[in-house]
């Protein structure tokens, strides 16, 4: 019976044994996995941001883009008046000054300069188009076209670099000799058998024309 009852208390005391140690390897089964899950927390990173994250992150890159609108509307504004009231644009529409010009090219003018000498070029409208000429003479000259040929300025006979053609009267023209009065210029084009000009309508004023041509941008032939 003494046997017995010491193998039955062996028996209750290992089976309170093993309940506790199977509580006890629960426990640190339960703190390993909550370790493991908490270091996979801090080393993996929230994917979402929360909405003010997002919403500073959103902030630089809209000031970014409006200031960039910004400085392109200023620049199309400034750019606009530059060329309402300072230059301008014309596409030349014939052969009135060829070779220089053509038929085709952009002309760039400066309009704030009327202050014509012998040699620059001009653009003008007429009731026709608007015409690319070149001046030849300016206030207080005299210009006459000799009847056999020739431009003649203030009395000397014009020798005229890049002008293929000679210069004649027009039979439906004007009459020569004239003299300019203030503020009056005297055009040609440099295509002396094409060119409606001032052997045509006369001397013009020179606060009629639009302004001096600064640069040709070939349109056609390049």
């Amino acid at each position: 019976m003494t046997d017995r009852a010491d193998t039955s208390d062996r028996m209750v005391k290992s089976g309170r044994n093993n309940t506790g140690y199977r509580k006890l390897l629960k426990e640190k089964r339960r703190n390993r996995a909550e370790g493991r899950r908490q270091a996979m927390d801090r080393e993996i990173p929230e994917m979402t941001a929360d909405p003010e994250t997002q919403g500073s992150l959103r902030d630089p890159l809209i000031r970014d883009l409006l200031l960039l609108l910004l400085k392109a509307g200023l620049l199309a504004a400034v750019l606009s008046l530059m060329f309402l009231f300072v230059f301008g644009v014309v596409r030349s529409s014939d052969l009135s000054m060829a070779p220089a010009v053509k038929d085709g090219d952009l002309v760039l003018y400066y309009r704030l300069d009327q202050d014509y000498v012998q040699g620059d070029v001009t653009v003008l409208e007429t009731a026709d188009q608007t015409q690319i000429r070149r001046v030849v003479a300016v206030a207080g000259d005299t210009v006459d076209i000799l009847p056999e040929g020739g431009l003649i300025v203030n009395g000397a006979f014009q020798q005229e670099q890049e002008i293929y053609e000679a210069t004649w009267r027009y039979d439906q023209g004007i009459q020569f000799p004239v003299t300019l009065q203030e503020g009056e210029i005297f055009l040609l084009g440099d295509s002396r058998e094409n060119s409606t000009d001032s052997r045509i309508y006369g001397p013009i004023r020179a606060e009629d024309t639009k302004g001096t041509v600064i640069t040709i941008i070939r349109g056609r032939g390049i």
